[in-house]
């Protein structure tokens, strides 16, 4: 099983890729393949000139395509997600996402921004075709305190709550389109998702 973690931030500093590393260590202890791509790790000029034959575009199509699921993690920009976000998913193919499982994760200054999530990424989604879009989470920055010298990043411990229960979600999903996973895992692990479904 294997799922890709997107990160639509073009900043070096991001909490949503503090959120994807987290999101990383959960679903890697649970025998779950993960890849990261940054929509930063792009040359621009391949992204904003729709460079289709470019390697690294047609290395993120075929990394989309054979997913089970993909985690997006996206900043709120005056009341959407990332532009850099967009314009990478305009290079993906139109149904990559059938048959995948996604999960939103955005992070914004004010829950005033929450609505985005519905009504600008959605959308978007849906039209690659994904036909199970989780609820996802909406992190307020200032739930989200950087790592500084040897000390991790530190999660508001609600906001926790909530990432650990979309990531059992996204689990007990894919689960449910593919099939059991890695016989390393234990029933006594496997039972909470069992009990979610």
């Amino acid at each position: 099983m294997h799922v890709v973690l997107l990160s639509g931030s073009p900043s070096q500093r991001s909490r949503g890729e503090l959120l994807l590393e987290y999101a990383r260590t959960y679903l890697e202890s649970r025998g779950i393949a993960v890849s990261l791509i940054r929509v930063r790790d792009f040359v621009a000029e391949e992204l904003l000139h729709a460079r289709f034959d470019s390697a690294a575009v047609r290395d993120l199509q075929a990394t989309v395509g054979l997913a089970d699921g993909l985690i997006v993690a996206t900043p709120v920009y005056k009341a959407s997600f990332s532009g850099a976000l967009k314009v990478l998913l305009d290079l993906l193919p139109e149904r990559v996402l059938t048959d995948k499982v996604v999960l939103p994760l955005v992070t914004g200054g004010s829950p005033a921004h929450l609505l985005a999530v519905d009504y600008a990424l959605k959308p978007v989604l849906s039209a690659l075709k994904a036909q199970e879009v989780l609820t996802g989470v909406f992190a307020v920055d200032a739930h989200i305190v950087y790592p500084e010298g040897d000390q991790p990043a530190r999660f508001n411990d609600e906001l926790l709550l909530r990432v650990d229960e979309s990531l059992e979600d996204l689990v007990a999903a894919l689960i449910r389109r593919s099939g059991p996973l890695d016989a390393r895992l234990s029933d006594d692990r496997l039972e909470p998702i069992r009990r979610s479904l």
